[in-house]
């Protein structure tokens, strides 16, 4: 999903506290290096980067730019290309509902939603989040599907890279905010607090500061910290699922957006299993001492769940 909205300056604001993450380097040939920073990784926070993942920065440079072109279409171009019942295209600022109980409004930021490309007449095209994806006209524009199209396969394959060292630590089977300053006393965020719904995220940012975490959401009062851009860098978080699957071992920590009134530009792709896979408790995370604290549920009946409370209907729209 890219998202257009309000970030914070590339200055740390006054008093800013900062989550130091860890830093694997996806060309090591040293695997036990990069399994042993994941472990620490998982079970601190649920976030870290990672460095020479295959994707130049040069093509990343274009991805950003053919987003802000995107985004500074009028309105009404882009509500053409307004999602549909798959979850697929534009997404309108206060579309998502990420934290209702502290949220005045819905967030403030613009996203599109682009997934696995599959024509109508595929079998698979009836489920739901899968099918054809919705393009802005080439005429309106040119280059922007084939490079987003390639984008996604190239993440895809970080994605997986990412994986196999996370097979080498536990066994598994195995995918723009607006410029308004964010005013979390009143409820106004970029992106309300919320933990990720699917297995794990990779997300691209510009250099604009604005994601923060907070490492105990239980904490009273909670405590938030910016996670810093990382030139070149992905920031990677677990999502909800793979906290289900570990049995609360991993982290599926709660992060939001704080802007202050600066455009901001982020690129989050999302890696979530196949809608028949079952989100259960892997057996070396469960014991006669310590049960799996998660009931096994599908794939696909669990993201319908967690995208109804967070998304506005369709027919709101109409």
């Amino acid at each position: 999903m890219v998202d257009c909205g309000e970030g914070n300056g590339r200055q740390l604001p006054v008093s800013a506290d900062t989550s130091l993450l860890n830093c694997i380097d996806l060309s090591n040939p040293d695997i036990e290096s990069s399994v042993s920073l994941l472990k620490q990784a998982c079970l601190d926070c649920g976030f870290f980067y990672i460095i020479n993942h295959g994707i130049s920065e040069e093509f990343m440079d274009e991805v950003f730019y053919q987003s802000k072109k995107f985004f500074s279409l009028p309105k009404e171009e882009k509500m053409i290309l307004l999602k549909n019942d798959k979850i697929r295209g534009y997404t309108p600022i206060f579309d998502e509902f990420l934290d209702p109980l502290n949220q005045k409004n819905g967030d403030y930021k613009e996203g599109y939603y682009i997934g696995i490309e599959l024509p109508e007449d595929n079998p698979n095209a009836r489920l739901p989040f899968y099918g054809p994806n919705q393009w802005p006209s080439p005429d309106v524009l040119p280059q922007w599907r084939e490079t987003m199209e390639r984008y996604h396969q190239d993440a895809l394959k970080v994605a997986k890279t990412v994986l196999r060292v996370w097979k080498s630590y536990c066994d598994f089977t195995t995918p723009a905010y607006e410029d308004q300053a964010s005013d979390p006393d009143k409820g106004i965020y970029g992106a309300g607090a919320h933990s990720d719904f699917g297995f794990i995220t990779l997300l691209a940012t510009d250099d604009v500061l604005g994601l923060q975490i907070c490492k105990d959401k239980d904490a009273m009062p909670q405590v938030w910290q910016y996670v810093p851009p990382l030139k070149g860098a992905f920031i990677v978080n677990i999502g909800d699922m793979l906290e289900r699957m570990s049995n609360c071992t991993f982290r599926s920590t709660l992060h939001r957006v704080i802007g202050h009134g600066q455009e901001r530009y982020s690129i989050a792709y999302f890696v979530e299993p196949n809608h028949e896979y079952i989100v259960e408790c892997l057996p070396t995370c469960k014991s006669n001492e310590n049960p799996p604290k998660f009931l096994p549920i599908k794939c696909e009946d669990y993201m319908l769940q967690r995208y109804k409370e967070t998304h506005m209907d369709l027919n709101s729209y109409k």
